[in-house]
């Protein structure tokens, strides 16, 4: 434990009650987790295939991963568990299929899966926002651990009652598709293990010690499922910030840090107090900005690295010019220090404001990268070679099988397919199953139906052949056999052919790095969040507020620091002004060397143009850590000229290329 402070040290070594450590931004708390699974393997004696870390993020996850790798090298090490809560909960019910009430190779709907089921089960003619709504709704219910039955005995209004029935045939047709959704992969297992005192018992010894990072963003299942992995004695260390809670939109609920003291009465709570990120002006300013929060445990963050810089604020006449002085600010400040790109962020409350971003980073040819874009698991050939793959592993994924026959196009249209799901709702069968049989299929139309039998025929040959082939041989098989390939090449012009047939090689590269079957590894990449799927490269990132927490930068710009935008006005009416100004803090924090706020006189929306005033939280920042530009003429005229000078110099060497 070289290097630890005290407080980390005090961490890792309390193993025998319950723990909460209270880590603040930038204390180390990752290095606390690793260095505490290696502490229960090489001094407490505990195999690592005891041991579970779970995160929120695929990538916080392999990070972790690689970091324990490092402490444990060979055996020590083998069976370690570090996941996500979901991927958790997929690896209990491969395990748990009978109680589970699934079958062998069951399927993941994805976010597009579940919003196409909702939307054809909601009333006819509903409108898109009210779909939306109840879709929302079934899932409130869900993250309450609720059944459907339990949704339809506590539905308070019509708004929900609706949505409560809605679930109950939307979970009939999940479980006649042989699958789950997001949402089942906590409830499931929470389900079975609050009811069934054996099988709790079994994954208790399964899993002696569990450490839960990024604990304020669990919602009630999450936390009512490490309840129930723990049981009583309580064998675990949960490691969260309240001041970085900014997900209760997502169900996030930070009052969990306060349950877990009522629950576990003897818990221990150890805080993690110094920083090693931020310069100590930053810090200050956001001790300063979050003091103005309630808090259950009160702590203050501290740190010995330089004062740095003042934070600058920027008022700007729009966020037209506001985005032109971010631009030509990056371009000097990387010139000065000799920084990457990749130092750099600009941080924005709504993604609708990276547009004059964009085009001011473009003028100036600054690498950049949105987070939030296409990412590589959305793009449309993956998405088809992965239905195709879900389809073969599971005959009766019906979200798998429409995506799969339409890709690529073959004679089967949507009047042939609303027949076809007719005739297998007849008969009690998915539309796979039923493409599959004879009696069903001669009662389609002729070329239909031969196209229809054509297709079952390849899916059924290439299942059979599955048990044989590695999942990077079954892609290959898949994008040959069915088609994709020539019709991807006949569809596009050759430089866009290559790139998407590039993107099904890097798939087949992916599987071919892991382990498993197709289905089982097409599982694993549904779970994947576009924060995973990034892969930003050496480039200024744009991102939101929300998509930066967990990430750091030498440089951070947060721009739009507006009332009605940060803090947002449905927060200020909602009276959510304490998540508010929670991630104006994450925003803060992410600030390695130097941040710099800025805000517009006017805005525009809507093709309107309107006045606009700083946000207070800017003016619950400590003015000695402020620098506002504008304010003092002699250090300001100095640092225009060298903007300018070198924003000239860009311009000039652009002309010249």
């Amino acid at each position: 434990m070289t290097g630890l402070n005290p407080q980390q040290q005090e961490a890792v070594r309390h193993c025998d009650t319950p723990l909460l450590v209270l880590a603040g931004a930038g204390s180390g708390k990752t290095r606390v987790i690793t260095e505490k699974i290696a502490h229960l393997v090489k001094r407490r004696g505990l195999p690592a295939a005891k041991i579970a870390a779970i995160t929120f993020t695929n990538k916080a996850a392999r990070e972790m991963r690689e970091r324990v790798a490092r402490l444990l090298r060979g055996p020590e090490g083998e069976g370690l568990t570090v996941s996500t809560f979901h991927s958790l909960g997929l690896r209990f019910l491969q395990t748990e299929l009978e109680r589970a009430g699934l079958r062998r190779g069951f399927s993941i709907f994805d976010s597009d899966d579940s919003a196409a089921l909702v939307k054809e089960l909601a009333p006819r003619g509903a409108k898109p926002d009210a779909i939306d709504a109840l879709r929302g709704l079934v899932s409130r219910a869900k993250n309450e651990g609720l059944t459907p039955e339990q949704a339809q005995a506590t539905a308070r209004s019509a708004r929900e009652r609706e949505a409560a029935e809605l679930y109950v045939e939307y979970q009939g047709r999940l479980t006649a598709f042989n699958a789950v959704d997001f949402d089942d992969l906590i409830r499931l297992p929470l389900q079975i293990l609050e009811a069934d005192p054996d099988c709790a018992a079994g994954w208790r010894e399964r899993l002696r010690y569990l450490l839960v990072d990024e604990y304020q963003d669990t919602n009630t299942t999450q936390y009512r499922l490490l309840r129930a992995l723990a049981g009583p004695r309580g064998a675990f260390t949960a490691v969260g910030d309240d001041d970085q809670s900014i997900y209760a939109w997502r169900g996030a609920n930070p009052e969990n840090l306060e349950q877990l003291g009522k629950d576990y009465p003897n818990l221990r709570v150890i805080k993690l107090e110094q920083n090693y990120r931020c310069a100590a002006r930053i810090l200050r300013a956001a001790n300063v900005l979050i003091a103005n929060n309630p808090h259950l445990h009160e702590k203050k963050l501290w740190s010995t690295l330089p004062e740095g810089e003042p934070i600058r604020v920027l008022e700007c006449e729009d966020d037209g010019r506001e985005a032109e002085r971010v631009a030509s600010e990056i371009r000097y400040l990387k010139e000065k220090h000799g920084a990457e790109w990749s130092d750099f962020a600009i941080l924005f409350r709504g993604n609708h404001q990276s547009r004059p971003l964009e085009k001011a980073l473009q003028v100036l040819r600054v690498p950049y990268h949105l987070s939030g874009g296409t990412a590589f698991l959305d793009r449309g050939e993956v998405k088809d070679a992965l239905a195709w793959l879900r389809l073969i592993s599971n005959p009766d994924d019906d979200a798998a099988f429409l995506r799969a026959v339409g890709s690529p196009k073959r004679d089967i249209g949507s009047t042939t397919l609303a027949r076809l799901g007719e005739l297998a709702g007849q008969r009690g069968l998915t539309l796979g199953r039923a493409a599959s049989r004879l009696d069903v299929v001669k009662q389609l139309p002729a070329r239909a139906a031969a196209a229809l039998d054509g297709f079952s025929r390849l899916i059924d040959s290439l299942r059979e052949r599955s048990e044989r082939l590695t999942a990077a041989q079954l892609l290959a098989a898949v994008v040959e056999e069915s088609g994709q390939l020539l019709a991807l090449k006949a569809g596009c012009a050759p430089a866009q052919f290559e790139r998407r047939k590039a993107n099904l090689d890097e798939l087949g590269q992916w599987f071919e790095a892991v382990r498993g079957g197709a289905g089982e590894l097409a599982a694993q990449l549904a779970l994947l969040s576009h924060a995973d799927r990034d892969e930003p490269g050496n480039a200024v990132r744009l991102m939101s507020l929300h998509g930066a927490k967990g990430l750091e930068f030498g440089f951070v710009f947060i721009v739009g620091v507006e009332e009605g935008n940060l803090p947002h006005e449905a927060s200020i009416e909602e009276g959510r002004l304490d998540e508010e100004r929670r991630l104006m803090y994450v925003g803060i924090t992410r600030a390695k060397r130097q941040l710099t706020l800025s805000h517009a006189r006017w805005r525009q929306r809507y093709g309107d143009r309107f006045r606009v005033v700083p946000s207070r939280f800017i003016g619950e920042l400590p003015a000695a850590e402020l620098h506002r530009v504008g304010h003092d003429p002699e250090q300001d005229a100095q640092r225009k000229a060298e903007v300018a000078s070198a924003h000239l110099a860009t311009i000039a060497a652009l002309l010249g290329d």
